[in-house]
């Protein structure tokens, strides 16, 4: 009697060679697999006692997932939600105390999850995940500048209307100076990349002086004119916008700069005055970012300066000229997309405080 044949099920369209599938597959769970077998067999006719005896579980077992088939096809063969232990520590209780500095007795700036599970009683784990829950990474850390020019509606829209649209006839430079660039010589001979081996250079060097670095980049084509000085003074830079009134002899100068003291200095106003074809237009303070030649600082410290390695200041100078020589050989327009508006939309200073805890 107990091998006596049952009714075959119903399999519905599609199901056989999906639940042939899961039980070939060797990425779905092994339950899954197994109750997959129990219903297949069930299809073909094999008696209850007979599918419990081959796929080594219980009758009850083969008649429970046989009506969970016929109740909600393959969907019922996985396994159903469980509500689990009830949660014993409100998230809300942990994110609301990682908000608060640590006491001045732990000597600590933030939190670990350590620290906070401690003091908390409570599992470093539990606290990892009502982090994980509201989005709170005490361990990172971000900076900002919000200025606090108050010229700063008129100086974006001023420097950003360069940008987007250059007067005719005029070409704008974005000028500015990288200083104390440091001639760095490592104290063994770099180890060149080699397949499967990144380039590798000692930790440590040896310093032979600074140079500055004074540059402008004309936005319309991206090439650059620079200098590199001893020292970083208006004397120094008053010679190089000399060099630029020879390099651009018969053009209209707009020059981008930002508000540092040398650049407003009598002798520059002076200089300045008696040159009525250069105009000034200055960055709001603390908005230096608005100046497109910083990107081009970026370029040549990552490709030039920062993996270099450089005997003298007079080797660091040779291989800053040889790069702008290069780059101006292959140089592109340098493109500004945001409008003024856009820009002092997110300028303006965020709430320091927060109450979605």
């Amino acid at each position: 009697m107990a091998n006596r044949p049952a009714a075959a099920l119903s399999l519905r369209d599609g199901d056989r060679e999906r639940l042939l599938s899961l039980t070939r597959s060797s990425s779905v769970r092994a339950g899954l697999a197994q109750r997959a077998r129990i219903v297949l067999l069930a299809a073909e006719g094999v008696a209850n006692s007979v599918i419990a005896e081959r796929v080594g579980v219980s009758r009850p077992t083969v008649i429970g997932w046989r009506e969970r088939y016929e109740g909600g096809g393959i969907d019922g063969l996985h396994d159903e939600a469980r509500s689990g232990r009830p949660r014993l520590v409100d998230h809300r209780e942990i994110v609301a105390a990682t908000l608060k500095p640590p006491p001045k007795k732990l000597g600590v700036t933030h939190w670990s999850s350590r620290l906070l599970a401690a003091r908390l009683r409570i599992s470093n784990g539990t606290v990892a995940r009502a982090w994980r829950d509201y989005g709170v990474q005490p361990w990172r850390s971000e900076t900002f500048k919000f200025s606090t020019d108050p010229e700063l509606v008129a100086k974006v829209t001023d420097v950003v209307g360069l940008y987007l649209a250059p007067p005719e006839n005029a070409i704008v430079l974005c000028v500015d100076e990288k200083s104390q660039v440091q001639a760095l010589d490592r104290t063994q001979p770099m180890l060149p990349m080699q397949p499967g081996q990144v380039e590798r250079r000692t930790h440590d060097y040896v310093r032979h002086g600074t140079t500055t670095l004074f540059a402008a980049l004309e936005i319309a084509t991206g090439k650059v004119t620079g200098a590199v000085k001893p020292r970083h003074r208006h004397q120094e830079f008053l010679v190089f916008l000399k060099q630029l009134a020879r390099a651009y002899p018969d053009d209209e100068l707009h020059l981008v700069m930002d508000n540092y003291a040398t650049h407003k200095r009598p002798e520059i106003r002076d200089w300045l005055a008696a040159n009525p074809r250069i105009h000034v237009h200055f960055t709001p303070t603390s908005g230096s970012w608005l100046n497109l030649v910083e990107v081009w600082f970026g370029i040549i410290e990552r490709q030039t300066i920062r993996r270099g390695s450089f005997r003298s200041v007079h080797d660091l100078n040779a291989k800053i000229r040889a790069f702008i020589d290069g780059w101006n050989e292959r140089c592109h327009p340098f493109i500004w997309t945001k409008t003024a508006d856009e820009i002092l939309k997110k300028s303006n200073r965020q709430t320091t405080s927060n109450t979605d805890h």
